[in-house]
């Protein structure tokens, strides 16, 4: 399983990327797996702020829908345009090409919360 050690991630399955003030974030590797093969990315919350652990789009799969919940408080300044056409690359490339949104961080503190690498890999039993 593919768990980059650069990143943050939450209990939700979400993993956050860092970049100065900016925060890129997606589902990890594990959270597509578990999912099944995902037919549509529903993100309308462009130009939002969003709160932490609010709900900020769907994931949908051929078996279920799944709500993506916010890692870090602040406004979403971009939504992966490429997903609209292509909701396989969340499982295909789950941390490069498969990124749901980038956030302007409200409260950088918040990342101090979040799981390490080797927290989210004791989590899911990896």
């Amino acid at each position: 399983m593919n768990l980059p050690e650069n990143l943050h991630y939450t209990k939700d399955h979400e993993w956050v990327r860092v970049e100065g003030d900016h925060a890129i974030i997606g589902i990890t590797d594990f959270a597509q797996k578990e999912l099944g093969d995902i037919v549509y990315v529903d993100v309308d919350s462009k130009g939002k702020i969003v709160g932490q652990h609010e709900v900020f789009g769907t994931v949908e799969a051929v078996k279920t829908v799944s709500d993506l919940f916010m890692p870090v408080s602040g406004e979403v300044l971009e939504v992966n345009p490429t997903l609209d056409g292509s909701p396989e690359l969340v499982n295909s490339e789950p941390y490069e090409n498969g990124w749901m949104i980038k956030v302007k961080m409200s409260n950088p503190d918040e990342i101090s919360g979040l799981m390490s690498v080797e927290a989210y890999k004791s989590l899911i039993g990896a």
